[in-house]
C-alpha cells in the first residue's frame, strides 16, 4: 500500500491556501507617519515638527507664551504674502510685486488719511490702490503676453521708488497706531492698609488692536485669510479653474474657461494679500519705514515659505495651508536661531542652508508619497 504524507497546510485569515499572504502588523505610528507622508505638506510638516523639537531641546525659552507672541511677527506677515502668492504660482506665474505694495501701501494709506478721509476709508482706498496695480500687472501678463517675471520686476522697482517720492524716504508715524495714555485709581496694600494710587496705562485704539496692533490680530488675520483661501482653492470654480489653468492653459481656454479674467483675478488677489500685509506690519510697529531692502527680502522669503510648502513653480498645483505651514517653519527657524544667540551675520547664511534643506526632503517625501500611493 502505498503511504501518502500529508503537507502541512496553513490558512490565511479567511481560509485561503498557503499561497495567500499573511498580512504583516503594522508597526507602531507608521500608518500615522504613511498619513502624513500622502498629505501634499507632508514633507514641511514633518521637517517642522524637527526643527522644533530641536530648538525646544536646545533653548529653554522657546515654548513659552512670552516667545510665541514674538515668533508672531516672523510667522502671520509670511503666512498672508505665500497665500496670495499660492494663485499666482499654481498658475505657472510670479509675482515679484508683493515686496512694492508691501511697501506702498501704508504709505497711500498715510496719505489719504492725512487728506482727512479718516482711518478706515483711507485703509479701503489704499488697498484698492493695490488691487489696481494687481489688475495691471495681470493684464500685462494675460492679455499683452508679457513674461511675468519681467512685468512685476518692473512694477517692483517702480512702485518702490514711487513710494520713496512720495515718502521723501521720511519715515513718518503710522496714523492711528499712537499710543494713549490714561490714568486709572489702582488700589495697593502697604503695611496692611488699602492705598489708591493713580497709575498711567497705555493703549492703542480699536482701529490699531483690529488691524496689527493687538497681540495676536496679526495671527487671526493669517488663518482667517489662509482658511478662506483654502477653501476657495478647493471647492470653488476659481480654485478649479486656478489649477486646471496651471495644468494646461490651452486646453482650459478650450473647455472655456476664462483664462485671462482668472489671471488678472490672482494678480489682484496677491496684491491685496500684500498691502494688507504692509499695513498690518506698519500699524503693529507703529512706524512707516520707506526702505526697500525690507520689502525686497520679504518677498523672497514669502515665496520660498509657498514653495517648501508645496507649490510647485512650475504651476498646477499648491496649496495655501502648506504655504502655511512654510512660513511656520521659516519663522521658527530664525526665531529659533536668534533665542540660540546666532549672530546677526550669519541669520540668512542658516536660513539658505535650511531653504535647500527643507526642499530636498520635500523632493524625497514627494518621491516617498508616489510610491506609497503607486503600492496602493
Amino acid at each position: 500500500m502505498a503511504s501518502t504524507t500529508h503537507e502541512p497546510t496553513s490558512s490565511g485569515p479567511q481560509g485561503g491556501p498557503q499561497g495567500s499572504a499573511r498580512p504583516r502588523r503594522a508597526l507602531p505610528g507608521r500608518d500615522v507617519l504613511e498619513r502624513v507622508i500622502a498629505l501634499r505638506e507632508g514633507s514641511i510638516i514633518i521637517v517642522t515638527i524637527i526643527v522644533a523639537i530641536y530648538f525646544s531641546a536646545n533653548t529653554s525659552t522657546f515654548f513659552t507664551g512670552s516667545n510665541f507672541k514674538t515668533l508672531l511677527p516672523y510667522f502671520a506677515p509670511l503666512a498672508i504674502l505665500a497665500a496670495g502668492e499660492v494663485f499666482v504660482m499654481i498658475l505657472g506665474e510670479i509675482d515679484l510685486s508683493i515686496g512694492a505694495m508691501y511697501m506702498f501701501a501704508p504709505i497711500v494709506f498715510y496719505k489719504f488719511d492725512s487728506a482727512g478721509l479718516g482711518l478706515v476709508a483711507s485703509l479701503i482706498l489704499a488697498l484698492l490702490v493695490c488691487m489696481a496695480v494687481g489688475a495691471i500687472n495681470g493684464a500685462f501678463v494675460s492679455i499683452l503676453g508679457v513674461s511675468s517675471f519681467v512685468t512685476t520686476l518692473g512694477v517692483l522697482f517702480g512702485f518702490e521708488g514711487l513710494s520713496l517720492i512720495l515718502s521723501h524716504g521720511t519715515p513718518v508715524a503710522t496714523p492711528g497706531a499712537q499710543i494713549h495714555s490714561t490714568t486709572v485709581q489702582v488700589q495697593h496694600i502697604v503695611n496692611g492698609h488699602a492705598i489708591t494710587l493713580p497709575e498711567k496705562v497705555n493703549h492703542v485704539g480699536t482701529f490699531a488692536n483690529v488691524f496689527g496692533a493687538g497681540v495676536y490680530s496679526e495671527l487671526i488675520w493669517a488663518l482667517v485669510i489662509v482658511g478662506l483661501l483654502q477653501v476657495v482653492l478647493t471647492f470653488t470654480r476659481w480654485g478649479l479653474y486656478t489649477v486646471a489653468i496651471g495644468s494646461n492653459k490651452i486646453g482650459a481656454a478650450e473647455a472655456g474657461v476664462k483664462v485671462t479674467l482668472i489671471t488678472i483675478r490672482n494678480f489682484v488677489l496677491s496684491a491685496l494679500c500684500a498691502g494688507l500685509v504692509g499695513v498690518l506690519e506698519a500699524i503693529r510697529s507703529q512706524t512707516i519705514q520707506p526702505d526697500p531692502s525690507g520689502p525686497n527680502e520679504l518677498l523672497l522669503i514669502a515665496i520660498a515659505g509657498a514653495v517648501i510648502g508645496g507649490t510647485l513653480l512650475a504651476g498646477g498645483s499648491g496649496t495655501v495651508v502648506g504655504a502655511l505651514i512654510g512660513a511656520l517653519f521659516l519663522g521658527i527657524l530664525k526665531d529659533g536661531l536668534i533665542l540660540q544667540g546666532v549672530n546677526a551675520n550669519y541669520l540668512l547664511f542658516y536660513t539658505g542652508i535650511a531653504i535647500i534643506v527643507a526642499m530636498t526632503a520635500n523632493v524625497y517625501v514627494q518621491k516617498a508619497r508616489r510610491g506609497h500611493t503607486g503600492r496602493g
